[in-house]
């Protein structure tokens, strides 16, 4: 079975507790899925599809530190007449295994249903407590829920902002600090954690034109997360300069005026979110970035862990793809980029372990 719908966020290609790296994609009815049989391939199964009616293709992926997978999404639904939308999701405990049950975060709109229906695309992150789950609202501001240690959720919260464009993007610190950015028409706008379990607050906006759906964050150091995007007139990506967690933070930060943080190319361009990714190359920890060219092919970046801020060198591989890619280490420590082929066809590369530096092997369709 070809999947038809490419992931349009890069989070989606996740090792498991038992070493399987697993793979997900949005499609009709649900989300389809490819496991590995065993720790580092090279067979897989799938796809598979797990049954969700009404979903929508912008599913978000997160992993807590127990290994466990997070799937959140929007689901439209007809009931009696009308069309009734909210935020879902179900986690997955172990490899290849069902997921649970999809259960229903409502809206921040609660039961007014034609504000609920303009509610954007989900974003997810675990911090040291549990999961929280963003969107955009239908006033172009982002609203937030949050679970706590014993699994209960609290309410839905107004986190303000204005003029959100599509594709939130929020990722947590190995010790489950989290943070999220929102483009927005004249900026990114940013929250985040001072420390892991604490409030999401909003901190200085970044002056920026951001293309929609072009976000992405990742990990890049014990307590360093980065966040790029792409500039809406030329495609070019762009980061921001990391600065102190304690530097800029303001517990109500609706100044959208203050001190700019300063922003830098990163090179190359492209369309989409970049995959970001932490790894030790040769002895050296580094920063592995995968993108979409303008050419539609897959291209890879290798950066010093602290120096996202150069601009990269772009090596471009494989064939033409859809969506975004995605990147992880698998249970043998290689490098592994994967992308959904035009052909609807999961595609998977890895490190080659008998050349230094990252050196890609063939390309395998699954």
């Amino acid at each position: 079975m070809a999947v038809r719908t490419a992931t349009p966020v890069t989070g989606w290609l996740l090792r498991g507790s038992d070493g399987r790296l697993t793979a997900y994609a949005p499609a009709e009815g649900g989300v389809v899925r490819w496991t590995e049989t065993r720790p580092g391939g090279p067979e897989w199964t799938g796809p598979e599809l797990l049954a969700v009616p009404g979903l929508e293709p912008c599913l978000s992926i997160a992993q807590g530190p127990k290994g466990y997978v997070h799937l959140v999404g929007v689901r439209r639904r007809e009931v009696e007449g009308r069309t009734e939308t909210d935020v879902v999701y179900a986690t997955q405990f172990q490899s290849g295994r069902p997921p649970t049950n999809w259960r229903s975060l409502g809206s921040p709109h609660g039961q007014d249903w034609q504000r609920s229906a303009q509610i954007g695309a989900p974003a997810a992150a675990v911090d040291s407590a549990g999961l929280h789950v963003f969107v955009r609202n239908s006033g172009g501001g982002v609203c937030g829920r949050r679970q706590d240690a014993r699994g209960i959720w609290g309410p839905w919260a107004d986190m303000k902002g204005s003029h959100v464009l599509d594709g939130l993007t929020a990722v947590a610190t190995p010790a489950g600090r989290v943070e999220l950015i929102a483009a927005a028409a004249e900026c990114v706008l940013r929250w985040r954690q001072e420390q892991p379990g604490g409030p999401v607050r909003r901190v200085r906006n970044v002056p920026a034109k951001p293309a929609s759906g072009s976000s992405a964050s990742g990990v890049t150091g014990d307590d360093r997360l980065t966040h790029f995007w792409r500039d809406a007139a030329d495609g070019e990506l762009r980061t921001l300069v990391p600065e102190p967690v304690s530097a800029e933070a303001d517990a109500d930060a609706d100044a959208d005026t203050d001190v700019d943080p300063a922003t830098v190319s990163v090179g190359g361009t492209g369309s989409g979110p970049v995959a970001v990714l932490r790894v030790v190359l040769d002895g050296h920890e580094c920063t592995v970035l995968a993108q979409r060219a303008v050419s539609g092919l897959p291209a890879v970046a290798v950066c010093p862990s602290g120096d996202e801020t150069l601009a990269a060198q772009w090596s471009e591989t494989g064939e033409e793809f859809t969506g975004a890619p995605a990147l992880a280490v698998d249970g043998n420590g290689r490098v592994t980029v994967a992308v959904l082929g035009t052909d609807g066809h999961l595609r998977v590369a890895r490190q080659r372990t008998d050349e230094p530096g990252l050196a890609l092997g063939p390309w395998q369709r699954v």
